[in-house]
């Protein structure tokens, strides 16, 4: 994917300085802002936080505390958390227009809407005790996130809050991380050796130089194809600049590793440290343990797509009768791994399906 991309770039140069590449539309605003800015750039309030982890981890969230539709009301209103998928981050959720991002439309529909970010991204990439530059920073995959990140995410906005009942939306890593940690009192939504795919300076040129050019577009968007599925009717191209600015966020190898670990065996179990002597170290037993998906009692609806190459039908398959709590599933055939967080057809086929469960859990609350 990345050498397509490269090789576009340097079309994009040579077509930019002889006339013969123009953009499709200007430039989006949002493909050089951060989180912050991305939310009040719409109009909308926005609170930002950093959660300390127990082994020292820095992560920022953020929180959009009401919407423009209901401003005049801001009173004390249920809380969703939205958890951003592999090699992403919280830009996710509001990367398209806020007709069409699903924290905003949360936010509008009276929710206190929080942003999570995972270790090693972009937002979240300093440590109390080790430097980025280290080794040991990058000592973590998913399992460090579900035990870590995402307890003291949800501790922190519970007693900022005084909700004690969340709604939580996942996508891709942000689901599993749910699965394997998430408290009972939760209402789940589901669809080298250090850093792993970083958000750097080459992904923002493409998105706003590269991606944003007649013939290229096409170039780029089969390139984000490859690795999650094909659905190019739903790709909104005029945002392609947004995305690819702040996507790949970044991860750790052994991260990568892990989720490689899980494709080859086909198992859902803790990190394979590589011997039966490492595994003892961190287990007390030689074989990593499985993921006991059972235990997980929280209502829970699941919305997965036919075309995702990255979490395949079959897997979801799978997974779904493990799933002792599953109210909802819906699969949508034409959907690829993005278009839950991206497609352009999103609200209609899932977003407004979310708002209205949560609202009915609300009732039962």
């Amino acid at each position: 994917m990345w050498l397509l991309l490269t090789v576009a770039s340097l079309i994009s140069v040579l077509g930019s300085t002889h006339g013969f590449l123009q953009k499709l539309a200007p430039e989006s605003p949002e493909a050089t802002m951060n989180v912050s800015q991305m939310i009040t750039y719409w109009g909308y309030p926005c609170e930002e936080y950093e959660v300390v982890t127990e082994d020292g981890y820095i992560l920022g969230i953020y929180r959009i505390p009401y919407g423009k539709k209901n401003s005049e009301n801001r009173g004390r209103r249920p809380v969703a958390f939205l958890q951003h998928g592999l090699l992403a981050s919280a830009t996710n959720w509001i990367a398209n227009l806020p007709n069409n991002s699903l924290a905003f439309i949360l936010a509008d529909a009276g929710y206190d809407v929080w942003l999570g970010n995972s270790r090693g991204n972009t937002w979240a990439r300093r440590n109390l005790y080790y430097s980025p530059d280290s080794v040991e920073f990058w000592a973590f995959s998913f399992d460090e996130m579900a035990k870590y990140d995402l307890p003291a995410t949800i501790d922190f906005i519970v007693q900022l809050t005084g909700q004690e009942k969340i709604h939580y939306v996942g996508h891709s890593q942000g689901t599993t991380i749910g699965e394997y940690q998430l408290p009972a009192f939760i209402f789940q939504v589901i669809f080298g050796d250090k850093l792993f795919f970083p958000h750097n300076f080459f992904e923002q040129f493409l998105g706003t130089e590269v991606c944003s050019r007649e013939t290229l577009d096409l170039l780029c968007s089969n390139a984000l194809f490859i690795m999650c599925g094909f659905d190019i009717k739903n790709l909104n191209m005029s945002r392609f600049d947004v995305y690819l600015a702040h996507n790949p966020a970044g991860t750790s190898v052994q991260d990568a590793l892990h989720w490689a670990q899980a494709a080859k065996s086909g198992k859902f179990q803790a990190f394979n440290w590589g011997s039966p002597f490492q595994n003892m170290l961190h287990y007390n037993q030689r074989t990593p343990p499985y993921y006991n998906v059972t235990a997980m009692t929280v209502p829970t609806a699941v919305w997965n797509g036919g075309n995702d190459l990255l979490a395949d039908p079959q897997d979801v398959h799978m997974l779904l009768p493990k799933i002792s709590n599953l109210i909802y599933h819906k699969e949508i055939l034409p959907y690829n791994h993005l278009d839950f967080i991206w497609a352009m057809n999103a609200p209609q086929e899932v977003y407004n399906e979310i708002v209205s469960m949560m609202n009915e859990g609300e009732k039962q609350f």
